[in-house]
């Protein structure tokens, strides 16, 4: 038989406001009293139903997230730190994969799980500011990911700018100087590659060096096959770089496997950094160097941000906030080389 509130109150001799005070983490209970019912929640192996919970309060304790492709690795761990953190505040993940086509985006967006979710992660690539300017859902909605929009919602990304100058800082600091950027999309130059492009392009001219086109690797996707597509293209031009900053590690991995097929050695020759730390890049023949973002951070960020909409009242931001994660640059054999030498 299931323990209720009821239960709890009669052993804890309380009254049963009490004890939900105490599950809810309420702060006006006194010390003794949170420590009294606690006891009789041991005791009993109370366990709180936030579906109820969520029922009373006219939800259905349903958040979905939106993203571009779960069989990306990065999406699928992002996936699963948005899980854990949304559990943390008693609600269940609905995934949806939209593929980064604009259709798949604007159905999520314009509301079509209204009935089903209480609020609504997205991580746009192909939205436009006037997709969602026209939104008419009422289901919060937090965006993350690289495209930026000027409207009301909240944005958790890293800064991509401010990642991409570190990753090139380190490259030049080891003595590179012909930095090529792999991963810039040829039929789609505004896109979200567009940030790490110009930081590739800000912290070469930040050391007095030429920004040169002809060192950037366009691509028709982001996947290891469009890596080594493109690191063939820049070879075959004639353009041999001493080091490759891709767009993320998927390219970086791809464009490592066509340098040692052309005979070329990482990181004695070429260098490459990648982007996103993959687990796939720390256990190649070569570990791949990389850009880490706080996934954990995004995660957390982007819930606690759409948990607080869907509450409303006091405790939510009046207005949109820009909320930027942390990242590191991992420093591994891509770059270092082997400790042995």
């Amino acid at each position: 038989m299931r323990v209720s509130l009821k239960d709890v109150a009669e052993h804890a001799g309380v009254s049963v406001k009490t004890v939900s005070n105490v599950v809810n983490k309420y702060q006006h209970v006194t010390p003794a009293t949170r420590h009294k019912v606690q006891q009789a929640i041991d005791v009993l192996g109370y366990r709180p139903n936030p579906t109820a919970r969520h029922l009373r309060k006219g939800r259905t304790g349903i958040l979905a997230l939106a993203v571009p492709e779960l069989g990306n690795p990065y999406f699928a761990e992002l996936a699963g730190a948005v899980v854990d953190a949304a559990a943390e505040h008693d609600y269940t993940v609905l995934l949806d994969h939209t593929q980064g086509r604009r259709d798949r985006e604007l159905l999520v967006a314009q509301g079509f799980r209204t009935r089903v979710i209480d609020g609504l992660i997205l991580n746009p690539l192909e939205l436009e500011a006037e997709d969602l300017a026209a939104r008419t859902d009422e289901v919060p909605l937090v965006l993350i990911g690289e495209r930026r929009y000027d409207l009301p919602y909240d944005h958790i990304a890293i800064d991509n700018v401010a990642a991409a100058r570190t990753a090139v800082r380190h490259l030049l600091d080891i003595g590179r100087r012909r930095i090529a950027f792999v991963g810039a999309r040829r039929d789609r130059p505004s896109r979200p590659a567009h940030l790490r492009l110009l930081g590739w392009q800000t912290e070469l001219a930040a050391s007095g060096l030429a920004a040169d086109d002809a060192l950037v690797g366009r691509v028709e996707g982001w996947e290891r096959a469009d890596g080594a597509a493109a690191m063939a293209a820049l070879l075959d031009s004639g353009q041999r770089p001493d080091a490759v900053f891709a767009y993320n590690d998927l390219v970086a991995i791809g464009a490592m496997r066509l340098l040692a097929e052309r005979g070329l050695r990482v990181p004695q020759d070429v260098a490459v950094v990648g982007f996103d730390d993959l687990t796939e890049g720390r256990y190649g023949m070569v570990s791949l160097t990389t850009v880490a973002p706080d996934k954990r951070a995004i995660a957390r960020l982007a819930v606690e941000s759409v948990v607080l909409r869907i509450g409303g009242g006091a405790g939510a931001p009046e207005g949109p906030r820009q909320l930027r994660p942390g990242f590191r640059l991992l420093e591994r054999e891509s770059t270092l080389g082997r400790p042995d030498g």
